[in-house]
């Protein structure tokens, strides 16, 4: 069985910078893969990192710093409106860079009997590598999307790319994962 995990598009990670200007390109393409992952009957998993309004349970660099960044209950740790979630898609609130960290996500996948992960989202070089890190740790298949990540860092993006497409994932283009025999 697999599972689409969309990985932290969220209103504050769009707000400025590199991935504002990437915004409807990445999510163009998010969409055409979660209408890939429904028609193949897939389960769709909304990973969001999210905090609470002390942050008392964000990193240590954040309450340092009293950085205000995905805070639960604000507009900026919605899921992008434009993205194609719907009601019957599970959600995962993770408050570290891996989607596995002290979350239901391992029970989720046990529960559905997942074996293989396709990874989208933001950003490559810490919430996708670990995501991708912590499923291979767990013996799972991870298929990560190319033009479904994106970074506000362009070197680390690709230098993660490369070194997880070297053993840990399967690094592919969108055109030919909805392109595949899913008769196999």
């Amino acid at each position: 069985m697999e599972a689409l995990l969309v990985i932290d598009m969220l209103e504050d990670f769009f707000a400025e910078g590199p991935l504002k200007s990437r915004r409807s390109r990445i999510v163009r393409s998010i969409n055409v893969l979660i209408d890939w992952a429904r028609k193949s009957d897939m389960t769709v998993v909304w990973v969001r990192q999210e905090f609470a309004e002390d942050l008392a349970d964000a990193f240590l660099v954040m309450r340092n710093r009293n950085i205000r960044m995905t805070i639960e209950g604000t507009p900026g740790a919605e899921v992008l409106a434009e993205l194609d979630r719907r009601i019957a898609d599970i959600d995962v609130v993770k408050k570290r860079y891996s989607a596995f960290h002290n979350t239901k996500l391992d029970a989720l996948l046990e529960q559905h009997g997942i074996t293989r992960l396709y990874l989208a989202g933001v950003n490559t070089h810490a919430c996708i590598r670990t995501a991708a890190i912590d499923a291979y740790q767990r013996d799972l298949e991870v298929i990560i999307v190319e033009e479904c990540v994106s970074s506000p860092d362009d070197e680390h993006h690709d230098v993660t790319l490369r070194y997880l497409g070297k053993e840990i994932a399967s690094v592919v283009r969108l055109q030919d994962v909805i392109g595949q025999d899913r008769t196999v």
